[in-house]
């Protein structure tokens, strides 16, 4: 062979080496045993990946501690409708904290209100953000299973954008048949499943509708067995999604000697399971009523609003902040619904007050707040 032949065969060796570990990540790579010895529960971290998502889940520094007691809120401001019951102090205080985390750039306090009258509900945005303070409300207060006593906050969300980083709708028609038949929702790639051929919208079956999520069955289909392959892909699909958004393996939630029995599965998988119903009753409870709120530049494709997933609150980390609770310091306004002030005598608009983005309106609750996945406040 010639010396040309030679150098050719060499480079093609390596281009072809190149190809092929294109897709592989350069040790080192951290190893985290999860769980019994043999099982293959391990957990793979790159230590450049998490030192740079480090410095996305920092906590801010909580606003100074209000002083107690005082007049409510309800009884000093107009239109106050969620967070009434609280002192006017720590009224003002959640209001600060909110437009820190929410809309602390250019806009500030006038992302969700009108000028000096802060009573005013016309901005959408102002609606939107006391949705969404009673949907923080509701998880801290209802869906302990899975935020535990650490809770969320509206900056587990926002981290600092008007707009959650990570949010979802619905996918374009993907089902009309191509060159080899229908494409059946997959084969297309994207992002929300890492660019696998699986289904390309896990999120509308699964966190906006109750489709059953299916493993294959034991028992061929006659036998009465619906758990077809096609099902279990759409399964896959959602568990694809649920790995990225937390930057961990398959085995953080199962035992990979048998994936689908809970007997052999850690504590992760009870919590995921609850987190799953969680996202899907927060999308329909408090997104999908403010689809008439929102214009329509803040919709989809399909006219629909953002709505919320795991990788919205959790942001690549397997606890959203790393597990930090920044809800310690404001447990008043935001672990459970605050009960209701009696109305001002005489209401003074809330003028030069403390102020984040307001209230949004729906169900007549909220006061300023940011919009946990849609629309911040």
């Amino acid at each position: 062979m010639s010396t040309t032949a030679r150098k050719l065969n060499v480079a093609a060796a390596l281009a072809l080496a190149a190809l092929v570990t294109a897709g592989c990540e350069r040790p080192p790579v951290d190893e985290v045993q999860h769980g019994y010895r043999g099982t293959g529960m391990v957990q793979m971290y790159n230590p450049r990946v998490v030192a740079e998502q480090a410095t996305h889940n920092v906590v801010p520094a909580a606003q100074p501690a209000a002083a107690e007691g005082g007049p409510s809120a309800g009884t000093v401001y107009q239109n106050v409708k969620v967070l009434g019951g609280l002192s006017v102090g720590e009224f003002s205080r959640t209001m600060l904290a909110i437009t820190a985390w929410v809309a602390p750039k250019e806009q500030g306090c006038a992302y969700c209100h009108e000028g000096a009258n802060f009573a005013d509900d016309s901005k959408y945005t102002k609606v939107v953000a006391r949705k969404m303070l009673q949907m923080t409300q509701k998880i801290n207060a209802d869906w302990k299973p899975h935020v535990q006593a650490t809770g969320v906050t509206c900056y587990t969300c926002h981290r600092g954008k008007p707009v959650p980083e990570y949010v979802w709708f619905k996918d374009v028609d993907n089902t009309a048949a191509g060159g080899l038949g229908n494409r059946a929702g997959q084969n297309r790639s994207t992002a929300a499943i890492n660019g696998a051929s699986l289904p390309s919208d896990p999120f509308t079956p699964f966190l906006l509708g109750a489709e059953p999520i299916r493993f294959t069955g034991a028992t061929a289909l006659p036998t009465g067995n619906r758990k077809s392959i096609k099902q279990a892909e759409w399964t896959f699909a959602l568990m694809t999604h649920m790995s990225q958004g937390l930057g961990v393996n398959c085995t953080y939630c199962h035992n990979s000697r048998a994936f689908n029995d809970w007997s052999q599965s850690p504590p992760q998988r009870a919590v995921a399971w609850h987190g799953i119903r969680m996202a899907r009753a927060l999308n329909n409870e408090f997104m999908v009523p403010l689809t008439e709120v929102f214009p329509a530049d803040r919709k989809g494709p399909l006219g629909d609003v953002a709505k919320l997933n795991c990788a919205t609150c959790h942001q690549g980390a397997y606890k959203p902040l790393y597990g930090a609770s920044m809800l310690k310091d404001y447990v008043t306004a935001l672990a459970a619904p605050v009960a209701a002030a009696p109305p001002p005598a005489e209401a003074v608009p809330a003028e030069g007050e403390a102020a984040p983005p307001a209230a949004a309106e729906t169900s007549s609750t909220g006061d300023a707040s940011p919009n946990g996945a849609g629309q911040p406040g």
